[in-house]
């Protein structure tokens, strides 16, 4: 099972992330290394947002990475929401 954590940034998001990108994308890497991020990315086309895409089927894990994630406390991030996703091709998925 995973969970989508889709992030929606503010407008100006290129200009205010500067000061807690290291941190965010650390925290990322540490959450890839444990194995529970599998894929994550910022949407190309307008507004922007991101995804990132967690194997896990505990919602909590996700939450937990929001609450400490400085993108969010910093106010870049302006909404986010977290989606159990049910993949049925690749990953774990059935074919």
């Amino acid at each position: 099972m995973y969970q989508a954590l889709m992030y929606e940034y503010a407008d100006d998001y290129l200009e205010r992330r500067t000061p807690f990108r290291e941190e965010h994308l650390a925290l990322l890497r540490a959450a890839h290394g444990r194995g529970e991020v599998v894929m994550a990315g910022a949407f190309t086309d307008d507004p922007g947002g991101a995804l990132l895409v967690w194997s896990t089927e505990d919602p909590d894990v996700v939450e937990d990475f929001v609450k400490k994630d400085p993108y969010v406390a910093g106010g870049v991030v302006t909404s986010w929401r977290i989606r159990p996703w049910n993949v049925v091709v690749g990953g774990t998925g059935a074919s």
